[in-house]
């Protein structure tokens, strides 16, 4: 969430770079103002009334020690209370309407963000490795996995319908293998500590990480009351650890590692990407979040990028990281980086991790804060990035290391992890 006070001091600096995102949302930089200034003026008018009551309260003790008649004081002040409790119930509304519409500004990107429009115009920062060569016509994944008992699709259409995975056999063992490889690099080498969190988070903890209320429709909701919601991203319940905390400047950085399922209605993309597990329903992932000072944010943003690359460099795919434009990059971000790896069966580029600095944006909607030396109360910066997403990581790994007799060769890495099988 945007800080009111900064967007007070100079809107123009919000509506211009919020009109880099070309989404219009520049224009809820004038309604908040709006809002505010009506919110502040009948505050004025409240606390002119509550200051008036408090004297005339003083004025009534005073005649009442004297014998005096205090009934036409008292009248005029019960009115005086009841125009207090109206403009305090308009208060209350308006405060609302402010917060529920600061709620749905996006975050504004860092100036090192390419402007643009749509992912044709993200920067490519580095491309790393080569492509797989072959001396046959590589097969896209799900041939190869029907071929080899991995995946059965219809199964999972028939307990799920569309959009779901059933892993069978080696696929499964698989999917264990590359979910207990992530959680060993990223824990044992790159320092994190491992979570395993809920999967049903409260309202509240979707708010923190900006799912909503801008994205309610993307969102599994189970009718509790109050409602739970199927996590889309480990992000959303490691993040909110620290909800409503004011961790210890000592206690930072703070690095999260944890494998969960992810679900995600993907309400807007219908008819995209339909064969294969490229786009699902359900899926596995392994996400690391970051807590750390603003002035650390930055270097700490390359960082976890490294964190997420070395998964791939281990397993010798070859791949690319991206810059995202501003009109590309998510809600929450203020600077965001995609991690693309190679599928020669598809023959495209396959996002398989997004590393994303929101700088205190999450952190002023959760109210998450670390008391620095001075004794002042800072937000944090929070960060987070797939460490990584596994559907897409699984597609890398069958068509590239595939053979022309239909089996798939496993990276060293991975053998210790499937029973020291050199072949799938």
């Amino acid at each position: 969430m945007l800080d009111i006070r900064k967007i007070r001091d100079n809107p123009e600096f919000f509506q211009e770079r919020l009109g880099r995102r070309n989404a219009g949302d520049e224009q809820a930089i004038a309604q908040v103002l709006q809002l505010d200034e009506k919110r502040r003026k009948l505050l004025q008018e409240s606390e002119a009334l509550k200051g008036e009551r408090n004297r005339a309260s003083k004025e009534i003790g005073a005649l009442k020690s004297k014998g005096s008649d205090v009934a036409e004081k008292s009248a005029q002040m019960k009115a005086v209370g009841e125009q207090i409790s109206a403009l305090d119930r308009e208060l209350t509304s308006l405060e609302a309407e402010q917060t529920d519409l600061l709620l749905r500004i996006p975050n504004i990107p860092q100036d090192s963000v390419p402007v643009g429009r749509s992912a044709a115009d993200n920067r490519i920062e580095r491309v790393v490795g080569e492509p797989a060569k072959f001396d046959f016509q590589p097969k896209p994944h799900w041939e190869i996995a029907t071929h080899l008992g991995l995946l059965d699709f219809d199964a999972a259409t028939k307990i799920s319908g569309s959009g779901f995975i059933v892993y069978r056999g080696a696929g499964a063992r698989l999917q264990r293998a590359l979910i207990n490889f992530l959680l060993e690099l990223h824990t044992a080498q790159h320092g994190y500590t491992e979570i395993s969190p809920p999967f049903l988070v409260r309202g509240e903890s979707m708010v923190g990480t900006s799912q909503l209320p801008k994205f309610a429709e993307d969102m599994y909701r189970v009718p509790e009351e109050p409602p739970l919601y199927l996590i889309p991203t480990a992000e959303v319940p490691v993040t909110n650890l620290h909800r409503e905390e004011i961790v210890p400047e000592l206690k930072l950085p703070i690095r999260y590692a944890a494998y969960t399922p992810c679900f995600r209605r993907e309400a807007g993309s219908a008819g995209k990407d339909t064969r294969g597990i490229t786009r699902v329903h359900q899926f596995d992932k392994v996400e690391l979040v970051h807590i750390t000072r603003p002035e650390n944010s930055s270097a700490t943003h390359e960082e976890l990028v490294g964190h997420a690359e070395k998964v791939l460099q281990l397993l010798g795919l070859h791949y690319r990281v991206v810059t995202l434009c501003t009109g590309d990059m998510g809600f929450g971000a203020a600077k965001c980086y995609d991690i693309e790896v190679w599928a020669p069966g598809v023959g495209a580029w396959l996002e398989v991790s997004s590393c994303s600095n929101f700088e205190d944006f999450q952190a002023r909607r959760m109210n998450l804060r670390y008391k620095n030396a001075e004794g002042k109360n800072i937000f944090c910066h929070t960060l987070n990035g797939s460490g990584v997403a596994l559907p897409r990581l699984f597609i890398a790994l069958l068509e590239t290391f595939q053979r022309e007799d239909g089996r798939v060769e496993l990276p060293p890495v991975l053998r210790p992890y499937m029973g020291g099988r050199e072949l799938v």
